[in-house]
């Protein structure tokens, strides 16, 4: 069960992150909070979802996991207007989310849990290099690189971190040094990646303060920040882009 209220801003903010990704979701709700862990289609990115109770004006639950069309809720979700208090209350008997705010009501059906992907294995990576910047820096450099390329290989050299794209005969490059950065762990890092998932990640990760990545060479990248501090965390793991010779 789950009876909650939460305010819109927040909740709007954390499920635009989930569903970037990923349309359809198992839920895993306990009463610390709500919680997911979804791969794309493709197997090229992973999502790690951590909504926790103390995020809710009110928060009551029982351990249950449910499925959830996030296409559907982020329609409804968009209607709302800001500062407005939402009720959520699940009835596992009729599999209905409800939902509830400015004087309207909606019913939203819940999906069988066992017609969406399992929840993936997370992998153990231990990455050589960390970096923590804005997330407005990282949004810049990916919307630079869009007009150039496909992909984009994010790096470490020394104590400079680095993002470039090439195209066939045009290139960018951002370089950002420690002064620039929040804070920098330098190590051996330089990895190729889609622009297509990384646009997506920033729609939300170029919003927060602190953005921090784990990079490594020719392997995944760990994105993590947090949608609103200690209440929603995401991270993103993204495959790398490896070219052949």
């Amino acid at each position: 069960m789950l009876k909650a209220s939460i305010d819109i801003d927040l909740l709007r903010d954390s499920i635009t992150a989930l569903s970037v990704i990923v349309s359809e979701v198992r839920l895993k709700i306990k009463p610390d909070g709500i919680s997911v862990k979804a791969v794309d289609a493709a197997n090229v990115a992973m999502v790690i979802f951590d909504l926790k109770a103390g995020a809710f004006d009110s928060y009551t639950a029982e351990e249950t996991e449910v499925g959830i069309d996030l296409v559907k809720l982020n329609d409804i979700l968009g209607i709302v207007e800001k500062k407005t208090l939402v009720d959520m209350e699940l009835d596992m008997t009729a599999q209905k989310l409800h939902l509830n705010f400015g004087g309207l009501s909606y019913t939203l059906s819940l999906l069988d849990p066992s017609t969406i992907r399992s929840e993936p294995r997370v992998p153990q990576l231990d990455l050589p290099a960390r970096v923590v910047l804005n997330g407005q820096d990282l949004k810049r450099a990916v919307k630079a690189a869009e007009k150039i390329s496909d992909h984009m290989t994010l790096g470490v050299a020394g104590d400079i971190f680095f993002m470039e794209a090439k195209g066939d005969t045009d290139q960018v490059r951002l370089e950002m040094g420690t002064d620039q950065l929040i804070d920098l762990k330098s190590g051996e890092a330089n990895s190729l990646f889609s622009l297509d998932y990384l646009l997506d990640i920033i729609k939300s990760a170029g919003k927060a303060n602190e953005v921090t990545l784990s990079i490594g060479c020719d392997f995944p990248i760990l994105i993590e920040f947090d949608v609103a501090p200690n209440a929603c965390h995401v991270t993103f793991l993204l495959a790398p882009r490896i070219e052949s010779d």
